[in-house]
């Protein structure tokens, strides 16, 4: 079945030639007409895919404790903007507030709200779920449009839904991974020019088995290093959470979700979500490189029962029925568990902050 965007895309083919797959992944997501995040509703059991947010209250309520205390271990900043990158609908930072403002409520009082999202829809779903906050909260289409000064920023799934540009390894050496026709006029993978600094790519290529996938993401190390830049600038901690591996690989780990099941990458530009796997090694040696203070990384689970999940939800489920405290537990597993439809063990965190604090639960660097 073809789609709008996909008839779009061919006609582009057509006009100029394959296309990157990062161009692919970037129409396929953020295209005016027919972009998925411009004209779908991702999120919930009625959308493609479910975030931790949405699992529970607890996810959002965990991350408020810890920037709490990153905003104590920063010396209590008087003036401090809370920045969200990528907010979806709101869920989590409703349920940070909700913490803040119980816990720390010189923080909450004296903070500004700041959501970065370039969907018209999507900030209107998340003035509805943060109505109660409206007054306090600035949107920007752009992070860099949010205001100077310290900041504690939280970006969770962001990273993976930035386009990356892939390679394939041939006899000849390396050579771009694009998006073409076929003869029967569907879309289809093949190979272009390299089109790529060298040193951005595995040396000596020899060592590479042919057909081997290697992955760059020039736009997430762009996004990384703004993010760093303005800590670096004016102070505060960024905490980035995302699935991915710790260690710089091999292998294609682009793939779209289409109703909560895997879809092939190519088969509904549009009215599928299209990510990938998110190099934390990559995102950590950027950090490094601007001179930022790197905490982590840790798998999510580690994370959250470090700062007290299974506590919290012992005292959620408290009083509760039988059915509700099931619930709850069910929750909790899904979020800091391992295995098949669990986040514990595929999603990372690391935090980078400026000037160099350590930050609960990861281990100090020596």
């Amino acid at each position: 079945m073809s789609t709008p965007l996909a008839a779009k895309i061919k006609r582009l083919i057509r006009a100029t030639g394959p296309m990157s797959v990062g161009d692919y992944f970037a129409m396929c997501l953020a295209d005016p007409e027919h972009g998925y995040y411009r004209t779908r509703e991702p999120f919930g059991t009625a959308g493609d895919f479910i975030t931790a947010p949405e699992i529970s209250q607890l996810f959002g309520e965990i991350l408020g404790i810890f920037m709490i205390h990153a905003w104590q271990q920063h010396g209590s900043p008087a003036d401090v903007r809370l920045v969200e990158i990528g907010p979806g609908r709101g869920t989590m930072m409703a349920d940070m507030l909700r913490v803040i403002s119980r816990l720390a409520p010189r923080l909450f009082d004296g903070m500004s709200i700041h959501l970065v999202e370039t969907s018209e829809r999507l900030r209107g779903l998340q003035r509805i779920t943060l109505e109660s906050h409206s007054r306090r909260i600035a949107w920007h289409r752009d992070f860099q449009e949010a205001p100077p000064g310290p900041a504690l920023i939280v970006a969770n799934e962001l990273f993976d839904a930035i386009p990356i540009r892939q390679f394939v390894k041939t006899p000849e050496g390396f050579r771009e991974r694009v998006v073409a026709l076929e003869g029967d006029d569907q879309l289809s993978f093949s190979l272009g020019v390299a089109g790529l600094d060298p040193a951005l790519l595995p040396s000596p290529a020899s060592s590479v088995p042919d057909g081997t996938i290697f992955e760059v993401a020039p736009a997430r190390q762009a996004v990384m290093s703004t993010l760093c830049d303005r800590l670096k600038a004016t102070g505060g901690t960024a905490l980035i959470i995302d699935y991915g591996h710790m260690v710089t690989g091999f292998g294609d780990t682009l793939q779209a979700i289409r109703g909560h099941a895997y879809d092939p990458p190519l088969a509904h530009p549009g009215e599928a979500d299209l990510t990938s796997h998110v190099d934390f090694e990559d995102l950590a040696r950027i950090a490094l490189g601007c001179g930022i203070h790197l905490n982590g990384g840790m798998r999510q689970g580690d994370f959250l029962r470090g700062l007290g999940l299974s506590e919290r939800a012992a005292a959620l489920a408290g009083g509760k029925n039988a059915a509700d405290q099931k619930l709850i537990a069910a929750a909790v597993d899904r979020l800091a568990g391992e295995g098949a439809g669990k986040m514990g063990e595929l999603f990372k965190v690391i935090a980078v902050s400026s000037p160099a604090l350590d930050l609960a639960p990861f281990r100090p660097v020596a």
